[in-house]
């Protein structure tokens, strides 16, 4: 199944964000690019790894116009509790959501329903809540932040500049490929 241009569906969930408990829902998505990190389960071993890479990343996904929603299968209380009791995952500052049914993991693909847990789906959102680039990876398997940005930024480029493409690679500043017949087996 193909999500890319998937629309968005429509939810609300408890989660908890640097201290506090909050409710986020498909409005708070929209209006803005968004991440949606999935990962297996609090008080693990890989997941604290990505939790953080991703919070050395946020300020600068900020500067984009994101918002990161990491995403678990355990509850708002188990999110806060592993804050108070890990030092990394006390510095995350972004919404940390609860999927506690599974609706959320179902919808994007990712809940593996005989372990109750989300496999480790990354999915970049547009403003207008599509699904524009997407991958997932076995529980084992962590993930990079910078190319996550780096597939944001050519997200956001191509969102922008719809008739040029970014290359493999491609960062912002970088030379982009305008698609003509002129090029067709030249590159």
């Amino acid at each position: 199944m193909n999500l890319i241009n998937t629309k968005l569906l429509d939810f609300e969930c408890d989660a908890y964000q640097d201290g506090d408990f909050i409710k986020v829902s498909t409005a708070d998505v929209l209006g803005k690019w968004s991440i949606f990190f999935f990962y297996p389960a609090d008080f693990s071993f890989v997941c604290p790894t990505e939790l953080g890479d991703m919070q050395d990343h946020y300020d600068h996904l900020k500067e984009l116009n994101c918002e990161v929603y990491s995403v678990s299968e355990d509850s708002h209380f188990v999110h806060k509790a592993w804050a108070d009791a890990t030092d990394t995952i006390g510095k995350i500052k972004y919404p940390m959501l609860a999927d506690p049914n599974g609706k959320i993991a179902r919808f994007f693909g990712v809940l593996n329903e005989e372990l109750g847990q989300a496999y480790r789906g990354t999915f970049i959102v547009s403003p207008e809540g599509e699904i524009k680039s997407y991958e997932i990876n076995d529980m084992g398997i962590g993930r990079n932040a910078d190319e996550l940005v780096r597939k944001l930024e050519a997200s956001q480029f191509v969102a922008k500049h719809g008739d040029k493409v970014c290359p493999a690679n491609w960062k912002p500043g970088e030379e982009t490929i305008a698609p003509s017949l002129d090029l067709v087996g030249k590159i």
